[in-house]
């Protein structure tokens, strides 16, 4: 596995420690989303270059600590990017971006839902669980055999109850610690830094993984 994410010898990081919650659903689950409400609407991105994947990315993702793709070389998110199995739709809300969510079906016939969430103004709008049901609608209107999508505690706090409303449920939970180079700027939120080593707490492994939780609003 690539090592991109991997913080340059010898340089500060902030140690961070979640716990992963890893969903699926099996089938498309009854409806329990409102459609996405009039002034909006959904595009899909084909096209869409590095410069402003990245922009779109941090903006959402900044406060839920998405840090993976910001470590990821510029050529290797270009080929992610120009993957016909990876797909990214933008929310409009009028003339102004306030989402997006990212499908990823290189695991085909399960499709992943790699990122989901909203720029931090639009928040608290009502548009997170409609936007993750208009996810599950495009992942079903296709012969899939189920959706993934993990979730953490750094993410917004509804994400895990949104993502179990509409049906999907955990597969495993794991714990994990992130060493996040301090380059990236992150305000680290108290709740998920390590206890001191003197508490006895010690840590369960070093992240390894191909991508952050997905985050929610």
């Amino acid at each position: 596995m690539s090592s991109y994410w991997q913080a340059l010898p010898g340089e500060a990081v902030d140690r961070v420690i979640v716990t992963v919650s890893f969903m699926r659903l099996d089938a498309k689950p009854e409806r329990r989303w409102s459609a996405l409400p009039a002034g909006t609407r959904l595009e899909l991105a084909p096209r869409l270059s590095v410069a402003a994947y990245r922009d779109l990315y941090d903006r959402v993702g900044g406060p839920w600590l998405w840090w993976l793709r910001r470590m990821m070389p510029e050529p290797m998110l270009a080929r992610l990017l120009a993957d016909p199995a990876v797909a990214v739709y933008r929310l409009w809300h009028g003339e102004t971006v306030a989402g997006f969510f990212e499908l990823d079906a290189t695991s085909w016939p399960d499709v992943n839902l790699s990122y989901f969430g909203l720029l931090p103004e639009a928040i608290g709008q009502g548009l997170g669980f409609a936007l993750l049901g208009a996810a599950i609608d495009q992942v079903f209107s296709g012969p899939v055999r189920g959706m993934t999508v993990n979730t953490c505690t750094a993410d917004h706090p509804r994400a895990l109850p949104n993502y179990q409303r509409a049906g999907f449920r955990i597969i495993r939970q794991v714990r994990e610690v992130w060493d996040i180079p301090q380059r990236l700027g992150f305000a680290i939120p108290p709740h998920l830094r390590p206890i001191s080593q003197a508490s006895g707490d010690p840590a369960d492994r070093a992240a390894d993984r191909a991508d952050d939780a997905s985050g929610a609003a």
